[in-house]
C-alpha cells in the first residue's frame, strides 16, 4: 500500500465509531486505533463498574487518540447504570420541573461520572419536540412538546455536560418527536412544511448551535418537504443545506446508529457508510451490530467511494479536521467536577404529580405491569420494589394477566399498580381499568408518560422510570 493509499485508509477509519462485544478492548480495536480509528460507541455491555470502564478507556487511550461515546442521557436511557438503573430523572421529568438551573446541575453531575470513567463524548441531550404521544422511541426522553420548554434545556443540557469537557451531541436533528415510527426498525417521517420544521423540530437545535453545542447527531428520519424519502443522515438538503448553511453549525456531525434498519433495509451499511459522509456527516456511528469485518467492508467502501468519485478526497479531510478540532477540546485543561450529591432524587421529588389521595399501606400488593422495552432503552431495570420491601411484588404481561386471581390476592390489602407508558399498550391499558373498576381504592403510578390515566383511582405520574423516579413515587405513597 502507497503512502496515498495509507492516508486515505486512515481518513476512512478515522470517520468511524465501532463498538465490541465485552469489558475489554480487542485487540482488533487496539490495532486499529493506531491506524487511526475515530473511537468507539459504549453499550450497556461494555460495563461492569466504573473502575472497570476507566481501564477500558485507558486502554483505548493507549492505542491512540478516540473519541469514547455512549448515551447516558439519564433518566431510561443509561449505559453506565445499565444494569442497575439511573441515578438520574431523565428529560421528561426535568421538563415538568422546568427549571433550567436544575438541568444544568444534572447533566454537569452526568458529566462528573463520564469523566470519572474516561469517556469524552456523551450522545445526549434529547432535543426532540415529542408532540405526537404515541412516540415509541422518544418519549420520556424528550424535555416535552414545546419547543420553547425544549430549547432552554437543551441549553442548559449542553451547558451542564461541556462545562467539564464532555462534549454534548445534540439529537436527532432534524428532529424525531413528531414520528410514529422507530427508525431502529424502519424511516419514520416527519410530515410537515418547512415553516412549521423551523418553527417546532429546529427551535432547540438552533439554540443549542448558539449555545456551542461540540456535535450534533442526525435523525434517520424522513423530511418530505426537505428531503424526500430519503433519510436525514444520508440527505445533502439535511445536513449541509440546512444544518451547515442555514443554521451555520461548523461542529462535529455524528450520525445515528447506522445498523438500524432505515439504513441497512434501504442502501445498506457500507452504502449508507459513503452517503452519509457525502452528505456532511464527520463521524459514523455503527451501533452494536456491526464487527471486525463489517468495519473493514465500510472503510474499503469508502476508500473505493472516493476513487470512484462518489466521494470527494476533501469530504474528508474536512471530517478529519473538525474531529481534531473536538480532540483539542478535549484536551483543554478541566475544572474540577464536586460532587453530585442529591441532585437527582431532589430533581425526582420536584418533578413527580399526585392526583387524589392515598391511603395509608396494609400489606401492599404491588402489581407492575410489564411492557417490552424500546430498542434505544433496553432491558434496563426498572420498578419500585427496592423502596418497598414490606410488599409483594408481582409483575405480569397484560396480555396474559389473570385479572380475578390478582383481585382475590388483592383482598384486605393495599393494592398499588405500576405502568410504563400504558396510553402506548391497549392490553395495559385495559388491565389497568378492571383491576380499578372492582378496586376503585388502587393507587396507579405511571413511570413512564401520564397521557392515559384511570378513572377514579389515585395517580402519581413520575416522568420516568429511572430510579430516583420511583423513590419518589413511594416517598408520596408512605409519608
Amino acid at each position: 500500500m502507497s503512502q496515498s493509499d495509507r492516508g486515505l485508509r486512515r481518513l476512512a477509519a478515522g470517520t468511524l465509531l465501532v463498538s465490541f462485544q465485552g469489558t475489554t478492548a480487542p485487540a482488533w480495536v487496539l490495532r486499529e486505533l493506531e491506524q487511526g480509528l475515530g473511537g468507539v460507541t459504549l453499550f450497556g455491555w461494555n460495563v461492569a463498574d466504573p473502575g472497570q470502564v476507566l481501564e477500558l478507556t485507558t486502554a483505548l487511550r493507549g492505542a491512540g487518540e478516540p473519541v469514547i461515546s455512549l448515551d447516558e442521557e439519564g433518566g431510561d436511557v443509561t449505559r453506565l447504570a445499565y444494569h442497575a438503573g439511573s441515578p438520574y430523572p431523565g428529560n421528561a421529568a426535568l421538563g415538568a420541573v422546568d427549571d433550567v438551573d436544575l438541568t444544568r446541575r444534572i447533566y454537569r453531575a452526568i458529566a462528573s461520572q463520564l469523566v470519572a470513567c474516561g469517556v469524552n463524548l456523551d450522545m445526549a441531550p434529547s432535543a426532540d419536540v415529542n408532540t405526537e404521544a404515541d412516540n415509541p422511541v422518544i418519549g420520556t426522553r424528550s424535555f416535552g412538546a414545546d419547543a420553547g420548554l425544549v430549547a432552554r434545556h437543551t441549553v442548559a443540557a449542553v451547558e451542564g455536560l461541556q462545562s467539564l469537557n464532555v462534549a454534548a451531541c445534540v439529537k436527532h436533528f432534524p428532529g424525531h418527536g413528531a414520528t410514529r415510527v422507530d427508525s431502529h426498525l424502519a424511516i419514520p417521517v416527519v410530515d410537515v412544511g418547512l415553516d412549521v420544521l423551523r418553527d417546532r423540530e429546529l427551535a432547540p437545535f438552533r439554540a443549542a448551535i448558539a449555545a456551542g453545542a461540540r456535535s450534533v447527531m442526525t435523525a434517520h428520519v424522513a423530511v418530505p418537504a426537505l428531503t424526500g424519502e430519503t433519510p436525514a443522515t444520508l440527505s445533502g438538503a439535511a445536513l449541509t443545506g440546512l444544518l451547515r448553511g442555514e443554521l451555520g453549525y461548523d461542529g462535529v456531525v455524528v450520525t445515528d446508529a447506522l445498523d438500524m434498519h432505515a439504513i441497512t433495509k434501504s442502501v445498506g451499511l457500507a452504502g449508507g457508510a459513503v452517503r452519509t459522509l457525502a452528505a456532511g456527516s464527520d463521524l459514523l456511528c455503527l451501533g452494536p451490530v456491526p464487527g471486525y469485518d463489517d468495519v473493514l467492508a465500510i472503510i474499503a467502501e469508502i476508500v473505493a467511494a472516493v476513487g470512484d468519485g462518489r466521494l470527494p478526497a476533501e469530504r474528508l479531510e474536512e471530517a478529519a479536521a473538525r474531529v481534531a478540532a473536538l480532540r483539542e477540546w478535549f484536551a483543554a485543561p478541566r475544572p474540577a467536577a464536586g460532587e453530585p450529591g442529591t441532585v437527582g432524587l431532589d430533581a425526582a421529588r420536584r418533578a413527580v404529580r399526585l392526583t387524589g389521595a392515598v391511603e395509608p399501606l396494609v400489606e401492599p400488593l404491588v402489581i407492575e405491569v410489564d411492557t417490552p422495552p424500546t430498542i434505544a432503552v433496553g432491558d434496563v431495570p426498572w420498578g419500585v420494589g427496592p423502596w418497598l420491601p414490606e410488599a409483594e411484588i408481582v409483575r405480569v404481561a397484560p396480555a396474559a394477566a389473570d385479572v380475578p386471581g390478582l383481585l382475590a390476592k388483592a383482598v384486605n390489602r393495599s393494592l398499588v399498580v405500576v405502568v410504563k407508558d400504558a396510553h402506548r399498550h391497549q392490553a395495559a391499558r385495559e388491565m389497568v381499568a378492571a383491576l380499578v373498576a372492582e378496586r376503585p381504592d388502587t393507587t396507579v403510578i405511571e413511570m413512564g408518560l401520564p397521557v392515559w390515566r384511570p378513572a377514579g383511582a389515585a395517580y402519581i405520574a413520575t416522568y420516568g422510570a429511572a430510579r430516583p423516579n420511583a423513590q419518589a413515587a413511594v416517598e408520596l405513597l408512605t409519608t
